[in-house]
């Protein structure tokens, strides 16, 4: 009998992979959901990215370090998922992202160093940044 259940199974184990989602699908512990949506929440912008900001171990995070500063954003809040792989697979998991750096703002998860970097390009970041009062609108130019 239990041959025969093995027997069942081998078609199974020999299906192609699937997608990277469906592979990675894991429960997220309690405990590592409540840290990453206190570090989420409780920061108006907050990066989970390798490295530190002073110290960024890959270029994609450097990148998104470099365009917050250009914007003037001056309260980062930043974690680094290289020190903890708890952090680094359940981010993963928590915004349905496989890669880092992964950006929110004010709660919202806002997407990876492509996205940041394309927002920046054509205005859209400063624009939420300033929505969601993380910058104050530039003043009006003095009438003349």
């Amino acid at each position: 009998m239990f041959r025969n259940a093995l027997s069942a199974l081998r078609p199974t184990l020999a299906r192609p992979a699937a997608p990277w989602s469906a592979l990675q699908c894991r429960l997220l512990s309690n405990e590592t959901k409540n840290r990453i949506e206190h570090a989420v929440k409780n920061n108006d912008v907050c990066l989970f990215m390798k490295g530190t900001q002073q110290q960024p171990m890959c270029g994609y995070s450097r990148a998104v370090v470099q365009v917050l500063e250009v914007q003037g954003v001056e309260k980062l809040h930043t974690v680094n998922v290289l020190e903890d792989n708890e952090i680094r697979e359940g981010a993963k998991e928590y915004s349905d992202w496989p890669t880092f750096p992964q950006l929110y703002v004010k709660g919202h998860f806002v997407g990876g160093a492509d996205i940041v970097i394309d927002m920046f390009r054509n205005k859209e970041l400063e624009d939420l940044l300033v929505k969601e009062g993380i910058l104050k609108p530039e003043e009006a130019p003095a009438q003349q």
